[in-house]
Formats: structure tokens, sequence, C-alpha cells
């Protein structure tokens, strides 16, 4: 009886003690983001840029969040987004955003959202004649997509083909010179991107997705860790601040 006592005892502090367990104050995360404008991009339009030269929706959701849960952070944004997403898959201590969540990436990530919505569409020129119903109906098509991206996985997941842009923007040259048919995209992203390069009036012929947007965090970060950033993130949109954040760039 006094052993089982002791055992309770014992279990009891130890889960009070995980309950209340703190981030190390030394503790610091690499964060990686690509130019995917309205959500991260570099001020001077450049694919590489650090710290106060990056700004956007989840940039700045992602600084304010940080910031309230007291952890340290380094911010970077580069390119190709193939690599940044393998750095925060395969290094402890890294984390990449915007990304989608999901089911094949559950369990590759530790995950801080959502912070942003993104359906997915497929764009047309504004005088294009093309209709579509469903996927199955647009594989008739030429569409582009963004090497790399979750819709572009999707789409070749469903047997598609697509013709795929180191960048997502040049996308929208490729629609608006006849090379694609239509362009597979997030919304609001591709509609701020084709605006970027001065392209407008696009429509959108078909939204086969609606999701949101996620900071992916390496495995083995700490449970602390992504507790406190999350539920820095949950007092953000219940103030309004993440709404507040939207409204200042759409």
């Amino acid at each position: 009886m006094k052993r089982t006592l002791l055992a309770w005892v014992s279990c009891t502090l130890l889960l009070a003690s995980g309950a209340r367990a703190e981030v190390d104050p030394d503790y610091s995360m690499v964060l990686l983001t690509e130019n995917f404008p309205p959500y991260n991009m570099a001020i001077n339009g450049k694919n590489f840029a650090q710290e106060d030269n990056i700004d956007g929706i989840a940039v700045d959701v992602v600084q304010e969040m940080f910031k309230r849960a007291g952890i340290k952070y380094s911010l970077t944004l580069r390119f190709p987004w193939d690599r940044i997403y393998n750095l925060a898959l395969e290094k402890p201590g890294y984390g990449v955003f915007v990304t989608s969540r999901l089911p094949e990436r559950e369990a590759l990530f530790k995950w801080i959202g959502p912070i942003g919505p993104d359906d997915w569409v497929l764009l047309a020129k504004g005088d294009s004649k093309i209709g579509v119903n469903s996927l199955d109906e647009a594989k008739q098509y030429k569409i582009g997509a963004y090497k790399g991206d979750a819709i572009a996985e999707f789409l070749g997941k469903r047997g598609f083909d697509p013709v795929l842009a180191l960048r997502d923007q040049e996308n929208a040259g490729k629609l608006d010179k006849g090379q694609i048919d239509l362009w597979a995209s997030g919304d609001p992203a591709g509609r701020y991107l084709a605006k970027q390069e001065g392209i407008s009036g696009l429509k959108t012929v078909l939204r086969f997705n609606t999701g949101q947007l996620y900071l992916a965090l390496n495995r083995e970060t700490p449970d602390e860790v992504v507790s406190k950033l999350q539920g820095a993130l949950d007092q953000m949109r219940s103030e309004g601040y993440v709404d507040q954040v939207l409204g200042s760039y759409l």
C-alpha cells in the first residue's frame, strides 16, 4: 500500500513538473521562408533577405508570435523552396513557413497555425473561354504550377503533368503569353503575384481546395516551444490581431 502511494505521488509530481515546463532561455530557432506574396516577401524583391528586410502577412504574424512567446529566432528568406523545406525537415531547431498541412506531411513536422487562408484555384486569362466543373475536366489543358509546392504535388499524384516554374509568379507571364492555359495557384497569392507582374483581370475557372497555411517546425522541436508558440498565436487571433494583419495587406 505504501509503495503504491509513493508511486502515485511520484507520478503526480512528475506530471506537474512537465506541465510547468519552461522554454530554455537560450533556445533559438532558425526560421526560413521564401518569396510568396502577400504572405512572405523580400522588401527589395530579391531571392535572399534577412530579418527586417522581409515582410508580408505571415512574417508579421510569425514575428509577433515569437515575440509574445519569448523565443529567440533568426529569419532568412531564400530560394528555392525545395531547399528550405528540406532544411526544416532534416535539421533540429529549424522551421519553414508558410506551407500547407497535408495528410502526407502531418507526421513530418510539428505544426503552428493556421496563419492564413490558402484556397487552391485554377486561374485563366480574363478573356479565356475555358470552363471546367472538375479537376478531371481540366486534364485536357496545359496547366502551370510552382515546382515543389503542395499544389503541384497534389496535381502530380492525381495524374496531371503540370508545367513547373521555379517561381510561382513566372506562371502569370506564361498565362498572359498563352504558354499555359491555366495556372494552378493559391488564392489570394496568385492574384497578388499577377498584379506584381502587371497582370490583372484573371478569372477563377475552378476552386478545388480550401485550406490554411502553417509554420512547420522540425520534429525535434521541444513540445514546450510548440505549446508557447501556439498559445501566443491563439491569443493573437482572439484579439483580432491576425485579422488586422490580413486586412492591411489584402
